[in-house]
Protein backbone atom coordinates (compact mmCIF):
# COMPACT_ATOMS: atom_id res chain seq x y z
CA UNK A 1 0.00 0.00 0.00
CA UNK A 2 1.32 3.21 -1.29
CA UNK A 3 0.42 6.61 0.33
CA UNK A 4 -2.21 8.71 -1.36
CA UNK A 5 -1.17 11.95 -3.82
CA UNK A 6 -1.59 15.40 -2.32
CA UNK A 7 -4.71 16.04 -1.11
CA UNK A 8 -6.05 12.28 -0.60
CA UNK A 9 -7.09 11.04 2.64
CA UNK A 10 -5.73 9.05 5.33
CA UNK A 11 -6.13 5.11 5.28
CA UNK A 12 -9.22 3.49 7.27
CA UNK A 13 -8.94 -0.06 9.06
CA UNK A 14 -9.82 -1.32 5.75
CA UNK A 15 -7.39 0.79 3.44
CA UNK A 16 -9.67 3.00 1.73
CA UNK A 17 -8.41 7.00 2.03
CA UNK A 18 -10.64 9.64 3.02
CA UNK A 19 -9.13 13.44 1.95
CA UNK A 20 -7.98 15.70 4.04
CA UNK A 21 -7.43 18.41 2.03
CA UNK A 22 -6.70 21.11 4.50
CA UNK A 23 -3.20 20.32 5.75
CA UNK A 24 -2.30 17.76 3.66
CA UNK A 25 -1.54 15.11 6.37
CA UNK A 26 -1.50 12.06 6.11
CA UNK A 27 -2.50 9.38 9.19
CA UNK A 28 -3.30 5.78 9.69
CA UNK A 29 -6.57 4.38 11.26
CA UNK A 30 -5.85 1.19 10.76
CA UNK A 31 -4.82 -0.89 14.38
CA UNK A 32 -1.11 -1.41 14.65
CA UNK A 33 -0.52 -1.59 18.27
CA UNK A 34 -0.24 -5.12 18.13
CA UNK A 35 3.44 -4.72 15.92
CA UNK A 36 6.44 -5.45 17.84
CA UNK A 37 7.54 -2.10 15.76
CA UNK A 38 5.03 0.16 17.64
CA UNK A 39 4.86 1.95 20.98
CA UNK A 40 2.94 4.60 22.23
CA UNK A 41 5.83 7.35 21.83
CA UNK A 42 6.68 5.90 17.63
CA UNK A 43 3.06 5.38 16.93
CA UNK A 44 2.13 8.71 14.22
CA UNK A 45 0.58 11.80 15.99
CA UNK A 46 -2.61 11.81 15.42
CA UNK A 47 -4.12 15.18 14.17
CA UNK A 48 -5.41 16.61 17.68
CA UNK A 49 -1.49 16.85 18.81
CA UNK A 50 -0.39 18.68 16.13
CA UNK A 51 -0.77 21.98 17.65
CA UNK A 52 2.54 23.70 17.02
CA UNK A 53 2.68 26.99 15.41
CA UNK A 54 5.12 29.19 13.21
CA UNK A 55 6.12 30.56 16.78
CA UNK A 56 6.48 27.91 18.60
CA UNK A 57 9.00 26.10 15.91
CA UNK A 58 10.94 29.08 15.78
CA UNK A 59 10.79 29.52 19.73
CA UNK A 60 12.30 25.53 19.95
CA UNK A 61 15.55 26.91 17.80
CA UNK A 62 15.61 30.12 19.78
CA UNK A 63 15.82 27.52 23.39
CA UNK A 64 18.41 25.48 21.11
CA UNK A 65 20.23 28.27 19.57
CA UNK A 66 20.97 31.05 22.84
CA UNK A 67 23.32 28.60 24.85
CA UNK A 68 26.50 28.90 25.87
CA UNK A 69 28.35 27.02 23.43
CA UNK A 70 26.96 29.04 21.09
CA UNK A 71 28.29 32.23 22.62
CA UNK A 72 31.75 30.68 22.22
CA UNK A 73 31.66 29.16 19.07
CA UNK A 74 33.18 32.32 17.41
CA UNK A 75 36.13 31.92 20.03
CA UNK A 76 37.80 28.54 18.27
CA UNK A 77 37.24 30.22 14.85
CA UNK A 78 38.84 33.55 16.18
CA UNK A 79 41.79 31.79 17.62
CA UNK A 80 43.27 30.45 14.87
CA UNK A 81 43.01 33.57 13.11
CA UNK A 82 39.83 34.64 11.74
CA UNK A 83 38.39 38.21 12.20
CA UNK A 84 35.05 38.87 13.80
CA UNK A 85 33.47 39.28 10.52
CA UNK A 86 35.00 36.33 8.85
CA UNK A 87 33.86 34.11 11.92
CA UNK A 88 30.10 35.36 11.52
CA UNK A 89 29.99 34.71 8.12
CA UNK A 90 31.20 31.66 8.48
CA UNK A 91 28.67 30.83 11.30
CA UNK A 92 25.99 32.09 8.98
CA UNK A 93 26.89 30.40 5.56
CA UNK A 94 26.88 27.32 7.67
CA UNK A 95 22.98 27.84 9.37
CA UNK A 96 21.52 28.86 6.10
CA UNK A 97 23.32 25.31 4.40
CA UNK A 98 22.04 22.93 6.90
CA UNK A 99 18.66 24.95 6.78
CA UNK A 100 18.12 22.77 3.59
CA UNK A 101 18.21 19.61 4.88
CA UNK A 102 16.58 20.47 8.28
CA UNK A 103 13.69 21.50 6.30
CA UNK A 104 13.63 19.01 3.79
CA UNK A 105 13.89 16.37 6.08
CA UNK A 106 11.03 17.78 8.30
CA UNK A 107 8.75 17.39 5.51
CA UNK A 108 8.13 13.54 6.26
CA UNK A 109 7.40 14.35 9.84
CA UNK A 110 4.62 16.85 9.52
CA UNK A 111 3.00 15.18 6.73
CA UNK A 112 3.01 12.13 8.44
CA UNK A 113 3.81 12.10 12.07
CA UNK A 114 6.78 10.20 12.24
CA UNK A 115 9.72 10.23 14.36
CA UNK A 116 13.36 10.41 12.88
CA UNK A 117 13.65 6.81 13.45
CA UNK A 118 10.21 5.75 11.78
CA UNK A 119 11.18 7.76 9.04
CA UNK A 120 14.62 5.18 8.57
CA UNK A 121 12.80 2.46 8.39
CA UNK A 122 11.73 3.50 4.56
CA UNK A 123 15.22 3.54 3.49
CA UNK A 124 17.13 1.43 5.70
CA UNK A 125 14.53 -1.04 6.59
CA UNK A 126 12.07 -1.62 9.65
CA UNK A 127 15.19 -3.23 11.09
CA UNK A 128 18.03 -0.97 9.15
CA UNK A 129 16.95 1.54 10.91
CA UNK A 130 18.18 0.59 13.93
CA UNK A 131 21.51 1.73 12.40
CA UNK A 132 21.22 5.25 11.55
CA UNK A 133 18.85 5.71 14.86
CA UNK A 134 21.79 4.72 17.04
CA UNK A 135 24.32 6.33 15.29
CA UNK A 136 22.43 9.33 15.75
CA UNK A 137 21.64 8.38 19.18
CA UNK A 138 25.38 8.47 20.66
CA UNK A 139 26.31 11.64 18.90
CA UNK A 140 23.26 13.01 21.37
CA UNK A 141 24.63 11.15 24.37
CA UNK A 142 28.09 13.03 23.70
CA UNK A 143 26.33 16.46 23.10
CA UNK A 144 23.91 15.54 26.47
CA UNK A 145 26.67 15.07 28.66
CA UNK A 146 28.89 18.39 26.94
CA UNK A 147 25.45 20.48 27.46
CA UNK A 148 25.32 19.07 31.29
CA UNK A 149 29.40 19.75 32.01
CA UNK A 150 28.61 23.45 30.82
CA UNK A 151 25.68 23.83 33.19
CA UNK A 152 27.56 22.17 35.74
CA UNK A 153 30.72 24.87 35.21
CA UNK A 154 28.43 27.63 34.95
CA UNK A 155 26.10 26.17 38.08
CA UNK A 156 29.74 25.88 40.07
CA UNK A 157 31.18 29.27 39.07
CA UNK A 158 28.24 31.02 40.25
CA UNK A 159 27.94 29.06 43.69
CA UNK A 160 31.36 30.42 43.66
CA UNK A 161 29.90 33.61 43.56
CA UNK A 162 27.17 33.75 45.64
CA UNK A 163 28.50 31.69 48.56
CA UNK A 164 32.12 31.78 49.47
CA UNK A 165 31.73 28.85 51.51
CA UNK A 166 31.26 26.90 48.54
CA UNK A 167 34.60 26.87 46.93
CA UNK A 168 35.93 25.03 50.44
CA UNK A 169 33.62 22.05 49.21
CA UNK A 170 35.75 19.06 47.93
CA UNK A 171 34.85 18.58 44.96
CA UNK A 172 32.73 21.42 44.24
CA UNK A 173 32.13 21.50 40.17
CA UNK A 174 30.97 17.81 40.49
CA UNK A 175 28.81 18.44 42.75
CA UNK A 176 27.46 20.59 40.47
CA UNK A 177 27.70 18.17 38.06
CA UNK A 178 25.36 15.80 39.77
CA UNK A 179 22.47 18.67 40.54
CA UNK A 180 22.59 19.63 37.09
CA UNK A 181 22.39 15.96 35.68
CA UNK A 182 19.34 15.20 38.79
CA UNK A 183 17.44 18.29 37.51
CA UNK A 184 17.44 16.88 33.52
CA UNK A 185 16.70 13.36 34.81
CA UNK A 186 13.81 14.71 36.51
CA UNK A 187 12.48 16.51 33.32
CA UNK A 188 12.98 13.31 31.51
CA UNK A 189 10.90 11.22 33.78
CA UNK A 190 7.77 13.40 33.13
CA UNK A 191 8.27 12.05 29.32
CA UNK A 192 7.60 14.88 26.54
CA UNK A 193 5.03 16.80 27.86
CA UNK A 194 5.67 20.35 28.61
CA UNK A 195 8.95 20.71 26.30
CA UNK A 196 6.61 23.53 23.68
CA UNK A 197 5.65 25.23 26.78
CA UNK A 198 9.50 25.33 28.14
CA UNK A 199 11.02 26.33 24.79
CA UNK A 200 8.08 29.00 24.01
CA UNK A 201 8.30 30.70 27.90
CA UNK A 202 12.11 30.46 27.80
CA UNK A 203 12.38 32.33 24.29
CA UNK A 204 12.13 35.48 25.51
CA UNK A 205 13.72 35.08 28.27
CA UNK A 206 16.85 34.10 27.03
CA UNK A 207 16.97 36.70 24.26
CA UNK A 208 16.54 39.51 26.70
CA UNK A 209 19.91 37.93 28.72
CA UNK A 210 21.44 38.16 25.53
CA UNK A 211 20.51 41.58 24.68
CA UNK A 212 20.91 42.89 28.05
CA UNK A 213 24.62 41.60 27.78
CA UNK A 214 25.46 43.22 24.52
CA UNK A 215 23.91 46.09 26.41
CA UNK A 216 25.80 46.22 28.94
CA UNK A 217 29.28 45.62 26.72
CA UNK A 218 28.28 48.24 24.22
CA UNK A 219 27.47 50.99 26.76
CA UNK A 220 30.51 49.88 29.36
CA UNK A 221 33.01 49.49 26.34
CA UNK A 222 32.74 53.30 24.92
CA UNK A 223 29.65 52.37 21.85
CA UNK A 224 30.01 49.51 19.74
CA UNK A 225 32.66 50.89 17.18
CA UNK A 226 35.20 50.77 19.53
CA UNK A 227 34.01 47.68 20.99
CA UNK A 228 35.02 45.59 17.66
CA UNK A 229 37.74 47.86 17.17
CA UNK A 230 39.22 45.71 20.01
CA UNK A 231 38.08 42.43 18.12
CA UNK A 232 41.96 41.45 16.71
CA UNK A 233 43.04 41.63 19.76
CA UNK A 234 40.94 38.21 20.36
CA UNK A 235 42.62 37.01 17.30
CA UNK A 236 45.08 33.82 17.73
CA UNK A 237 47.36 34.63 14.95
CA UNK A 238 47.15 37.24 12.03
CA UNK A 239 44.57 37.85 10.06
CA UNK A 240 44.66 37.80 5.94
CA UNK A 241 43.49 36.11 3.06
CA UNK A 242 45.30 33.34 3.35
CA UNK A 243 44.91 32.49 6.66
CA UNK A 244 40.99 32.86 6.07
CA UNK A 245 40.73 30.37 3.12
CA UNK A 246 43.30 27.66 5.15
CA UNK A 247 40.75 27.91 8.06
CA UNK A 248 37.02 28.13 6.06
CA UNK A 249 36.38 24.62 4.88
CA UNK A 250 37.30 23.09 8.01
CA UNK A 251 35.50 25.90 9.88
CA UNK A 252 32.31 25.94 7.35
CA UNK A 253 31.92 22.31 7.84
CA UNK A 254 32.13 22.65 11.58
CA UNK A 255 29.23 24.56 11.83
CA UNK A 256 27.08 22.61 9.49
CA UNK A 257 28.16 20.33 11.71
CA UNK A 258 26.64 21.54 14.82
CA UNK A 259 23.19 21.25 13.96
CA UNK A 260 23.57 18.40 11.57
CA UNK A 261 22.32 16.08 14.09
CA UNK A 262 19.19 18.09 13.78
CA UNK A 263 18.88 18.45 10.34
CA UNK A 264 18.06 13.92 10.50
CA UNK A 265 15.77 14.21 13.84
CA UNK A 266 14.14 17.32 12.70
CA UNK A 267 10.89 15.02 12.05
CA UNK A 268 10.80 14.26 16.08
CA UNK A 269 9.56 18.22 16.34
CA UNK A 270 7.72 18.73 13.07
CA UNK A 271 5.60 15.33 13.80
CA UNK A 272 3.76 18.09 16.03
CA UNK A 273 3.53 20.88 13.31
CA UNK A 274 0.08 22.62 11.87
CA UNK A 275 1.05 22.82 8.56
CA UNK A 276 4.40 22.18 5.89
CA UNK A 277 4.27 26.25 6.52
CA UNK A 278 4.84 26.36 10.32
CA UNK A 279 7.53 24.60 9.97
CA UNK A 280 9.96 26.06 7.38
CA UNK A 281 8.82 29.08 8.45
CA UNK A 282 9.79 28.68 11.70
CA UNK A 283 13.13 27.05 11.42
CA UNK A 284 14.03 29.70 8.54
CA UNK A 285 13.38 32.38 11.35
CA UNK A 286 14.61 30.73 14.61
CA UNK A 287 17.88 28.93 13.30
CA UNK A 288 20.28 31.02 11.21
CA UNK A 289 18.93 34.30 12.68
CA UNK A 290 19.79 33.33 16.25
CA UNK A 291 23.00 31.28 15.86
CA UNK A 292 24.53 33.86 13.94
CA UNK A 293 23.21 36.94 16.18
CA UNK A 294 23.93 35.24 19.67
CA UNK A 295 27.42 34.02 18.13
CA UNK A 296 27.45 37.62 17.34
CA UNK A 297 26.75 38.97 21.22
CA UNK A 298 29.83 36.68 22.42
CA UNK A 299 32.23 38.29 20.25
CA UNK A 300 30.92 41.82 20.67
CA UNK A 301 31.04 41.09 24.78
CA UNK A 302 34.32 39.43 24.91
CA UNK A 303 35.75 42.32 22.73
CA UNK A 304 34.17 44.60 25.62
CA UNK A 305 35.86 43.08 28.40
CA UNK A 306 39.15 43.62 26.90
CA UNK A 307 37.93 47.41 26.98
CA UNK A 308 36.59 47.59 30.41
CA UNK A 309 38.63 44.98 32.43
CA UNK A 310 42.35 44.58 29.80
CA UNK A 311 41.70 41.00 29.12
CA UNK A 312 38.99 39.10 26.86
CA UNK A 313 36.54 37.10 29.18
CA UNK A 314 34.92 34.29 26.69
CA UNK A 315 33.22 32.44 29.38
CA UNK A 316 29.53 34.29 30.37
CA UNK A 317 29.02 32.93 33.10
CA UNK A 318 32.74 34.20 34.49
CA UNK A 319 32.00 37.72 33.11
CA UNK A 320 28.84 38.07 35.08
CA UNK A 321 30.74 37.22 38.29
CA UNK A 322 33.10 39.92 37.87
CA UNK A 323 30.21 42.51 36.92
CA UNK A 324 27.22 41.65 38.77
CA UNK A 325 25.46 42.04 42.30
CA UNK A 326 24.27 38.92 43.98
CA UNK A 327 21.00 39.72 41.91
CA UNK A 328 22.46 39.86 38.73
CA UNK A 329 24.44 36.48 39.57
CA UNK A 330 20.77 35.05 40.49
CA UNK A 331 19.13 36.05 37.38
CA UNK A 332 22.37 35.19 35.06
CA UNK A 333 21.84 31.73 36.86
CA UNK A 334 18.37 31.06 35.77
CA UNK A 335 19.29 32.40 32.34
CA UNK A 336 22.13 29.62 32.26
CA UNK A 337 20.24 26.81 33.02
CA UNK A 338 17.04 27.92 31.32
CA UNK A 339 19.62 27.90 27.88
CA UNK A 340 21.17 24.46 28.80
CA UNK A 341 18.04 22.97 30.10
CA UNK A 342 16.16 24.16 26.56
CA UNK A 343 19.14 22.98 24.49
CA UNK A 344 19.46 19.43 25.84
CA UNK A 345 15.85 18.69 26.72
CA UNK A 346 15.13 19.14 23.23
CA UNK A 347 18.33 18.45 21.06
CA UNK A 348 19.98 15.90 23.18
CA UNK A 349 17.15 13.69 24.96
CA UNK A 350 14.10 14.02 22.23
CA UNK A 351 16.21 11.92 19.41
CA UNK A 352 17.97 9.83 21.32
CA UNK A 353 15.10 8.47 23.44
CA UNK A 354 13.38 7.65 20.17
CA UNK A 355 16.65 6.02 18.63
CA UNK A 356 16.60 4.10 21.32
CA UNK A 357 13.06 2.99 21.61
CA UNK A 358 12.96 2.19 18.24
CA UNK A 359 15.75 -0.69 18.83
CA UNK A 360 12.86 -2.78 21.18
CA UNK A 361 9.72 -0.81 21.12
CA UNK A 362 8.15 -3.02 23.19
CA UNK A 363 10.54 -2.99 26.08
CA UNK A 364 11.99 0.28 25.72
CA UNK A 365 9.84 3.04 26.31
CA UNK A 366 10.85 7.06 25.48
CA UNK A 367 11.43 7.34 29.37
CA UNK A 368 13.91 4.65 29.80
CA UNK A 369 15.46 5.81 26.16
CA UNK A 370 16.01 9.20 28.08
CA UNK A 371 17.78 7.22 30.54
CA UNK A 372 20.17 5.60 28.60
CA UNK A 373 21.14 9.28 26.66
CA UNK A 374 21.51 10.50 30.62
CA UNK A 375 23.69 7.46 31.88
CA UNK A 376 25.70 7.22 28.49
CA UNK A 377 26.58 11.13 28.33
CA UNK A 378 28.33 10.74 31.72
CA UNK A 379 30.27 7.98 30.35
CA UNK A 380 31.70 9.21 27.10
CA UNK A 381 33.50 11.74 29.61
CA UNK A 382 32.32 15.14 28.20
CA UNK A 383 34.77 17.18 30.46
CA UNK A 384 37.42 15.84 27.93
CA UNK A 385 35.48 16.70 24.43
CA UNK A 386 34.89 20.09 25.79
CA UNK A 387 38.82 20.76 26.94
CA UNK A 388 39.92 22.19 24.23
CA UNK A 389 38.16 24.60 21.26
CA UNK A 390 40.00 23.45 18.66
CA UNK A 391 39.59 19.92 18.45
CA UNK A 392 36.15 20.57 20.08
CA UNK A 393 35.94 22.27 16.64
CA UNK A 394 37.87 20.29 14.20
CA UNK A 395 37.86 17.00 16.07
CA UNK A 396 34.61 16.65 17.62
CA UNK A 397 31.71 19.19 15.42
CA UNK A 398 34.24 17.97 12.07
CA UNK A 399 34.61 14.46 12.71
CA UNK A 400 30.81 13.26 13.44
CA UNK A 401 29.46 15.64 10.62
CA UNK A 402 30.84 13.07 8.26
CA UNK A 403 28.37 10.55 9.67
CA UNK A 404 25.44 12.75 9.83
CA UNK A 405 26.34 13.94 5.64
CA UNK A 406 25.79 10.45 4.82
CA UNK A 407 22.62 9.34 6.47
CA UNK A 408 21.42 12.98 5.63
CA UNK A 409 22.02 12.34 2.07
CA UNK A 410 20.33 8.97 1.82
CA UNK A 411 17.05 9.96 3.71
CA UNK A 412 16.59 12.96 1.58
CA UNK A 413 17.48 11.05 -1.56
CA UNK A 414 15.23 8.08 -0.17
CA UNK A 415 12.41 10.53 0.17
CA UNK A 416 12.63 13.19 -2.55
CA UNK A 417 13.29 11.54 -5.39
CA UNK A 418 13.15 7.52 -5.06
CA UNK A 419 9.55 8.44 -3.37
CA UNK A 420 8.62 11.03 -4.39
CA UNK A 421 7.30 12.07 -0.66
CA UNK A 422 5.05 8.91 -0.78
CA UNK A 423 4.87 6.17 2.47
CA UNK A 424 3.23 3.65 3.25
CA UNK A 425 2.70 4.84 6.47
CA UNK A 426 1.08 1.28 7.58
CA UNK A 427 4.04 -0.63 6.50
CA UNK A 428 6.63 1.50 8.33
CA UNK A 429 5.42 -0.83 11.52
CA UNK A 430 5.05 -3.61 9.80
CA UNK A 431 7.48 -6.48 9.70
CA UNK A 432 6.87 -7.96 6.59
CA UNK A 433 5.66 -5.33 3.85
CA UNK A 434 6.84 -2.60 2.08
CA UNK A 435 9.98 -1.86 3.74
CA UNK A 436 11.30 -5.41 4.72
CA UNK A 437 13.69 -5.80 2.07
CA UNK A 438 15.68 -9.20 3.21
CA UNK A 439 15.43 -9.55 6.23
CA UNK A 440 14.33 -6.32 7.14
CA UNK A 441 17.71 -4.52 6.42
CA UNK A 442 17.88 -2.43 2.74
CA UNK A 443 21.35 -3.38 1.91
CA UNK A 444 21.77 -0.81 -0.86
CA UNK A 445 21.77 1.95 1.93
CA UNK A 446 24.04 -0.14 4.07
CA UNK A 447 26.06 0.07 0.91
CA UNK A 448 26.09 3.57 0.01
CA UNK A 449 26.54 4.72 3.68
CA UNK A 450 29.67 2.56 4.18
CA UNK A 451 31.09 3.78 0.70
CA UNK A 452 30.04 7.71 1.48
CA UNK A 453 31.76 7.50 4.85
CA UNK A 454 35.17 5.67 3.33
CA UNK A 455 37.04 8.70 2.18
CA UNK A 456 37.23 10.86 4.98
CA UNK A 457 38.31 8.27 7.78
CA UNK A 458 42.04 8.61 6.56
CA UNK A 459 41.84 12.29 7.58
CA UNK A 460 39.57 12.27 10.53
CA UNK A 461 42.49 9.69 11.93
CA UNK A 462 45.10 12.06 11.47
CA UNK A 463 43.22 14.98 12.91
CA UNK A 464 42.00 12.44 16.45
CA UNK A 465 46.03 12.14 16.04
CA UNK A 466 47.05 15.95 16.02
CA UNK A 467 47.19 18.09 19.30
CA UNK A 468 44.17 20.62 18.32
CA UNK A 469 43.03 18.61 15.90
CA UNK A 470 44.14 21.02 12.78
CA UNK A 471 47.17 18.60 11.07
CA UNK A 472 50.46 21.49 10.03
CA UNK A 473 50.54 20.33 6.57
CA UNK A 474 47.17 18.62 5.04
CA UNK A 475 47.47 16.09 2.11
CA UNK A 476 44.93 15.37 -0.20
CA UNK A 477 43.06 13.48 2.00
CA UNK A 478 43.00 16.05 4.90
CA UNK A 479 41.25 18.23 2.74
CA UNK A 480 38.73 16.06 1.72
CA UNK A 481 37.74 15.57 5.59
CA UNK A 482 37.43 19.12 5.48
CA UNK A 483 35.02 19.19 3.74
CA UNK A 484 33.34 16.08 5.58
CA UNK A 485 29.97 16.80 5.13
CA UNK A 486 29.70 17.63 2.07
CA UNK A 487 31.79 14.69 1.10
CA UNK A 488 29.69 12.07 2.95
CA UNK A 489 26.26 14.07 1.75
CA UNK A 490 26.58 14.20 -1.73
CA UNK A 491 28.60 10.25 -2.21
CA UNK A 492 25.53 9.23 -0.09
CA UNK A 493 23.03 10.83 -1.95
CA UNK A 494 24.32 9.69 -5.38
CA UNK A 495 25.32 5.99 -4.25
CA UNK A 496 22.02 5.37 -3.09
CA UNK A 497 20.11 6.33 -6.48
CA UNK A 498 22.37 4.34 -8.62
CA UNK A 499 22.07 1.33 -5.56
CA UNK A 500 18.40 1.88 -6.14
CA UNK A 501 17.27 2.45 -8.91
CA UNK A 502 19.60 -0.87 -10.15
CA UNK A 503 17.02 -2.42 -7.35
CA UNK A 504 14.12 -0.93 -9.55
CA UNK A 505 15.55 -2.08 -13.12
CA UNK A 506 15.76 -5.60 -11.31
CA UNK A 507 12.69 -6.04 -9.94
CA UNK A 508 11.12 -4.67 -13.48
CA UNK A 509 13.16 -7.20 -15.10
CA UNK A 510 11.73 -10.25 -12.79
CA UNK A 511 8.45 -8.82 -13.50
CA UNK A 512 8.72 -9.68 -17.19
Amino acid sequence: MTAPPTGARAPTAHGAYTPDVRQDFVTVEEDLSDSPLWNHDLAPTPLSRRTWSTYNIAALWIGMSVVVTTYTLASGLMTQGMTWWQAMLTILLGNVIVLVPMILNAHAGTKYGISFPVLCRAAFGVRGANVPAVLRAIVACGWFGIQTWIGALALDTLARAAWRGWATLPGATWYAFAVFWGIQVAIILRGTEGIKVLESWSAPLLLAGGALLLWWGVRNGGGLANVLAQSPRLQGAPAGRATFWALFPAALTANVGYWATLSLNIPDFTRYARSQRSQALGQALGLPTTMTAFAFIGVAVTSATIAIFGEPIWDPVVLVTRIGSPGVIVFAALVVVAAQLTTNMAANVVSPSNDFSNLSPRRISYVTGGLITAVLGIAMMPWKLYADAAAYIFTWLLGYSSLMGALGGILIADYWIVRRQRLSLPDLFREQGAYTYRGGVNGRAMVALVLAILPVVPGFVRAVSTPGGVVANPGFLDHLYAYAWFVTFGLSFVLYLALMRGRTLAESSSRA
